[in-house]
């Protein structure tokens, strides 16, 4: 097996799979011998947050509300209230996976206690927060993060709170729901605390694939060729020194809730079925299909549904960051054979579902270290059809995935860039006009770019598909417009094109953002005026 670098030092070790069970037998079967063994402290979650000290960096595991820690973070919370009233300053830096959920940058953020916040966000008062500058937000592409970490590009991570099913002897955590970047947060943290959650089954031993390359020039190929290929360990090894405390809940994730599909979501989930069959068709697919990578929402889950019912489409693999609804339903269908992600992140049924039958998908579902999911080596070699989603599109195929009116922050890039740039074939899909109407998602110019034309090759509304690839800045444009543009927008969109003439990709500057000042002005795009 090929050498990787343990959580637990930096040595080279080759440890491979088969050295573990995971039928869940090798479990510990209680805390209290693990802690009579290694002299673990038992803590309650106001213990463990008196060990974080103002000034902190504090490195979360998690991915979504999935594998997030909850009672350390309220408590936390609670220390910076009393810490504030009593004029005393308390914030700390916050690392995560990707978004949580209210339980932590929700209770931190109500409280006043985040200095700076990165990779990735999706909590409404932290949102707020980052928006009128009271804290910093750096936007990272979830590769990235476990490196900087490694590098210290984000200086000393001063503590690690980790949530786990169970605790195995010698410092062997398993971990719940999710990945993200617990793996180098354990390696790199100057202590670790354990949130030891007994809501989740330690039955979860074996769905996860820990492992983390080393780091230039000594890096060396990720030895996936599927996306079934198990590459690492089971758990995450610690030197049980390292762990300051253990934290004993019985909680439950931050509910996630989907909304039901509607007319537009079916529309653009069978848009891009019909489009992806019509390339397995022409042999530009291969015929037995490509592994598919898909964002969080309600329009990934309508993607994902008309995937999965298309006749022409056969059974797929997933290769992607988040497991969601649609995928555990597919994979019960026998329409996705094998999804390979960074976190379950279900809704409470749902979850409820996938734990009562572990046993039907052991073996079909497997979560990894959000460097791995998002390994731009790996996407590549694997050949993924991704598909995410864009706050706005402008007629030469620029996206914009995280700034309203190119200024405030909406949650952050995420993978989206990972996929995008890497895959075989990209794909953006969105309504064609949000907010009843009154805003055009297709414009003349985004008012940020976070992939730019050259990555991106196919967008997707629910009026249409624009096949973007071999075409120059012109022919974009007309098909972007009359594909998928509003037919409200449409006439705006060709006055736009038609008075932008010269140079290779045709704007006029001084009216390229007239329907986003028209809506600052009216809330209405469609009363904007463009030059004739």
């Amino acid at each position: 097996m090929p050498s990787h670098r343990c959580a637990a030092s930096d040595k080279i070790c080759g440890v491979g799979p088969t050295e573990f069970s995971y039928d869940g037998s090798m479990v510990t079967s209680s805390l209290s011998s693990m802690a009579a063994q290694r002299g673990l402290p038992r803590l309650t979650a106001e213990e463990a947050a008196l060990l974080i000290k103002d000034g902190a960096t504090v490195g979360f595991s998690g991915f979504t509300p999935s594998g997030t820690p909850k009672a350390v973070p309220h408590a936390v919370a609670q220390r910076a209230r009393l810490e504030h009233a009593a004029g005393r300053n308390f914030r700390i830096g916050v690392v995560t996976g990707a978004s949580t959920g209210p339980s932590l940058d929700g209770a931190l953020s109500h409280a006043d206690a985040i200095a700076f916040r990165t990779p990735y966000q999706s909590d409404a008062h932290l949102r707020q927060r980052i928006n009128e500058g009271t804290t910093k937000f750096f936007d990272m592409h979830l590769s990235t993060v476990p490196q900087n970490l490694r590098y210290g590009f984000l200086g000393e991570i001063d503590c690690a709170v980790i949530e786990a099913c169970s605790l195995r002897e010698n410092g062997e955590i398993v971990l719940t729901g999710a990945v993200g970047i617990a793996p180098t947060l354990c390696r790199v943290a100057k202590k670790i605390i354990i949130e030891l959650n007994r809501h989740h089954p330690r039955e979860l031993l074996g769905f996860h694939d820990i492992y983390e390359p080393l780091d230039p020039p000594y890096r060396r190929a990720i030895p996936i060729y599927h996306a079934s290929d198990r590459i690492g360990d089971p758990v995450i090894r610690v030197n049980p020194s390292k762990i300051a405390g253990v934290v004993e809940t019985d909680l439950p994730n931050d509910p996630i809730w989907f909304e039901p599909s509607n007319p537009k979501t079916d529309r653009i989930g069978q848009n891009v079925a019909q489009f992806l069959a019509q390339e397995r068709r022409a042999g530009r697919l291969p015929a037995d299909f490509l592994p598919l990578q898909s964002g969080v929402g309600d329009i990934a889950n309508a993607v994902l549904s008309s995937l999965g019912n298309h006749p022409e489409i056969p059974p797929f693999e997933m290769y992607t960051e988040v497991i969601q609804d649609a995928v555990v339903q597919l994979i019960r269908d026998g329409r996705i054979a094998f999804a390979s992600g960074c976190s379950l992140t279900l809704s409470p049924n749902r979850l409820a579902s996938v734990y009562e039958n572990l046993d039907f998908f052991r073996g079909k579902i497997l979560l990894r270290p959000q460097e791995i999911s998002n390994q731009p080596e790996v996407i590549r070699r694997l050949g993924i059809i991704s598909v995410n989603t864009a706050i706005e599109v402008d007629i030469f195929g620029n996206v914009n995935s995280t700034h309203i009116l190119g200024k405030s922050m909406m949650n952050g890039i995420g993978g989206s860039g990972d996929f995008t740039r890497n895959a075989f074939l990209s794909i953006f899909t969105c309504c064609s006009t949000v907010a009843g109407g009154k805003i055009s998602t297709i414009v003349p110019l985004v008012s940020h770019c976070d992939h730019s034309e050259h990555s991106v090759q196919v967008l997707v509304t629910e009026q249409g598909v624009a096949d973007l690839r071999g075409k120059d800045p012109y022919e974009r444009a007309i098909a972007i417009i009359e594909n998928c543009a509003h037919p409200d927008f449409r006439d705006q969109l060709r006055s736009y094109f038609r008075a932008s003439k010269g140079g290779h990709t045709p704007h006029t500057l001084a009216t390229a953002f007239s329907m986003h000042e028209n809506f600052l002005q009216t809330g209405d795009m469609r009363k904007a005026k463009a030059d004739d």
